[in-house]
């Protein structure tokens, strides 16, 4: 049965459309018919990560607007086969997202993939809020960093409570936590919060920990998934989270030995 899975988070810029560029990728990778869509209308950054910025001729909501088929507006990509991309619209607003109309393009979607990633804005505006709505499952995307952690808390209460599955009284959203931007030298000398940190205060499963590395920013100017770059850190995360999300039981790697407790390491600073 088709999933649509969105990849949200509460504060931007903790690489949440790259992760959902990889992510997509990743299940592409292992035989799954995805596509990608592109929820953050008015800014529309997925089509350059996934560097299909020149084929873009319609987009999301001229299929909202009926001004296009949804197969005209679908991009296929080159490299990966099984994999798609719906960019959005840069000249439109958020109010151009309207809840019938999503609800139509997911369903017909739906028809077509087994996966649809949803790449949404940070935040709680109104284009999340239609990603997070419609969502089966969460990525929650977040960087070792207690603002980070703290907005993605947030993020959590909503889908327990703003989701169709919550109004309708389903099952809840099943929610990821994918650890992003992860610096082994900062987390020991104590200027970022352990993997254990995070989990203590979001109580989630933990998907994965990506490692920073100037690759993610090197394949993102290419316009090529991370997780294409199997030789780096990232792209080796990104594919181990694809293989835990699809059932695979595998060790976390880049992870430090280290272990401190969040409460023991502030009392430690303001000693």
């Amino acid at each position: 049965m088709s999933k649509i899975i969105v990849m949200t988070s509460g504060k931007g810029g903790v690489g949440k459309t790259t992760s959902a560029a990889s992510f997509a990728a990743g299940l592409a990778l292992k035989g799954h018919k995805t596509v990608v869509v592109d929820f953050d209308v008015g800014l529309r950054n997925l089509d350059l990560v996934m560097g299909c910025e020149r084929r873009v001729v319609f987009d999301f909501i001229n299929v909202i607007n009926g001004d296009a088929r949804l197969k005209q507006a679908l991009i296929r990509d080159k490299r990966v086969e099984n994999l798609w991309i719906l960019p959005t619209s840069q000249t439109r607003d958020k109010n151009a997202l309207t809840k019938p109309g999503v609800e139509r393009v997911l369903g017909a979607l739906r028809q077509e993939f087994d996966f649809i990633i949803c790449d949404s804005p940070a935040g709680i505006e109104k284009g999340a809020l239609m990603a997070l709505y419609f969502s089966d499952e969460a990525v929650i995307v977040t960087n070792p960093e207690i603002s980070s952690v703290r907005d993605s808390d947030r993020i959590l209460g909503v889908l327990a409570s703003r989701s169709r599955r919550a109004e309708l009284e389903m099952e809840p959203v099943k929610e990821h936590l994918l650890l992003t931007r992860y610096d082994l030298g900062r987390v020991e000398t104590g200027e970022m919060l352990t993997v254990d940190d995070v989990m203590e205060i979001l109580a989630i499963p933990l998907l994965g920990v990506v490692p920073e590395s100037q690759s993610v920013l090197r394949a993102s100017n290419l316009g090529s998934p991370v997780i294409l770059d199997s030789a780096s850190q990232p792209g080796q995360a990104y594919a181990d989270a694809v293989g835990r999300f699809l059932g695979d039981s595998l060790e976390h790697r880049f992870l430090t030995a280290e272990r401190r407790g969040i409460f023991q390491r502030l009392l430690r600073r303001s000693a």
